[in-house]
């Protein structure tokens, strides 16, 4: 895989993505439909996946691709796939939050190894570097050039006062009683895979998550910690979390700095 040219065409495709979310975004109305799940999906999820979906078959015509709003690519098989969610946090949309992202990734033999996440109300991007270093890019964003960055990286946490991070739209009591098993020096909600990025920054050290999660959910958000020098973990067995599995589902997983002295459940 040549990185470069990935990561180049990876960054180049969230902002398109993000342009035509932001063009809905700002509609007076937009259409919310439900799928077999139940989960909703707008038009702003269509557009993102056209987008994304067509420049990564067009540029990367030999890689197997996964993406959420595609049926039929979840029925693949392998371990080494580009995995696209075009708009992850879908409620965060559709009431107007602006915790979404988009999201696309590579894993390799299971692992994600690059990935972007971007988040174009909050006007935050997070991508890893062809050499697998995670950055956060900030400026103007511009689609031919990459602008002004600054490497991060997971922080080195205080047991005794840890920052937690969970979900803004699944929080539930397991999560709560989990996050009771530790010394909390404070809380923070945030959607869809921006979890991550709070704890890739170090503006977080832990994130647990007991509920359903798909891999096109994780994948680059895992992506942009592996690089920042984090670790996702199964919850039952805190054995590395890894991709290509059955239906591409996730079981419940803690992403954390590797600081942090990990409670069993």
């Amino acid at each position: 895989m040549d990185y470069d040219k990935l990561v180049t065409e990876m960054r180049r495709l969230a902002l398109e993505a993000g342009d035509r979310i932001m063009e809905i975004y700002g509609q007076d109305d937009f259409e919310v439909k439900s799928k077999s799940d139940d989960s909703p999906v707008t038009a702003a999820d269509e557009a993102a996946d056209a987008i994304i979906s067509d420049g990564l078959r067009q540029t990367f015509p030999d890689v197997m691709l996964v993406t959420e709003e595609q049926a039929a690519t979840h029925t693949a098989k392998g371990d080494t796939f580009l995995i696209v969610d075009p708009l992850d946090g879908t409620k965060e949309f559709v009431h107007r939050r602006g915790d979404f992202t988009v999201n696309i990734a590579l894993v390799e033999k299971g692992v994600p190894t690059r990935g972007v996440v971007y988040a174009p109300a909050k006007s935050r991007m997070f991508f890893t570097q062809a050499d697998g270093q995670s950055v956060e890019e900030t400026g103007d964003f511009a689609k031919g050039q990459v602008g002004a960055t600054k490497a991060i990286s997971v922080s080195d946490p205080d047991n005794a006062a840890l920052m937690v991070v969970a979900s803004k739209s699944h929080r539930d009591q397991a999560t709560d009683d989990y996050i009771g098993k530790y010394s909390v020096r404070d809380m923070t909600s945030a959607g869809s895979s921006l979890k991550f990025c709070l704890v890739a920054t170090g503006e977080a050290d832990l994130y647990p998550r007991l509920g359903r999660t798909m891999e096109w959910d994780t994948a680059a958000g895992h992506a942009v910690l592996n690089g920042a020098g984090g670790a996702v973990v199964r919850f039952d067995d805190l054995t590395p979390l890894t991709y290509g599995k059955e239906d591409f589902a996730n079981p419940f997983f803690i992403a954390h700095a590797p600081g942090v002295e990990l409670k069993e459940g």
